[in-house]
């Protein structure tokens, strides 16, 4: 099967309709189907699109970042941190996690370093617009993401 590149613009909004994210105002995102470049449950729907199609899409937090997992909370003394300044909502990148540990409680001798995805246990809704879909070139399809504007190697 040919996979295929598709390209959207998106806003990304939470259950209480607090904008999180949004493309709007650059490049669209742009992905290569069935690599997991974005969560399952959006992609599911994009499949679907056709170019121009606009959709409001809500993805449950099992089909986003996942529900929340407390053996990813630790705490640990502070004077393990890299920063002695560390403030709540800081995050550290480590070896052992996949996503960044975001500072969530402090005292005088402890933080609380919580590993979860910033977005894990939430249900997003995603405004989404269709603006290309076509057919992966096979460069892509070996690197096994999507190139150009909005694509893997764009920042």
């Amino acid at each position: 099967m040919s996979k295929r590149v598709i390209s959207f613009h998106y806003t990304l909004t939470n259950t209480a309709g607090e904008k999180l994210d949004s493309s709007q105002g650059d490049h669209p995102l742009t992905f290569m189907e069935g690599v997991g470049q974005i969560i399952p449950g959006l992609e599911t729907h994009l499949r679907s699109m056709k170019p121009g199609d606009k959709r409001k899409v809500l993805v449950k937090a099992a089909e986003a970042y996942g529900t929340r997992d407390d053996s990813l909370v630790l705490e640990v003394e502070r004077k393990k941190l890299p920063n002695k300044q560390v403030k709540i909502g800081d995050q550290f990148r480590t070896n052992q996690y996949p996503t960044p540990l975001t500072v969530t409680k402090l005292t005088d001798s402890h933080a609380t370093l919580d590993a979860n995805h910033p977005l894990a246990g939430q249900d997003l809704t995603f405004d989404v617009e269709i603006t290309e879909v076509r057919d992966a070139t096979a460069d892509e399809i070996a690197h096994g993401h999507a190139h150009g504007p909005g694509g893997h190697h764009h920042h």
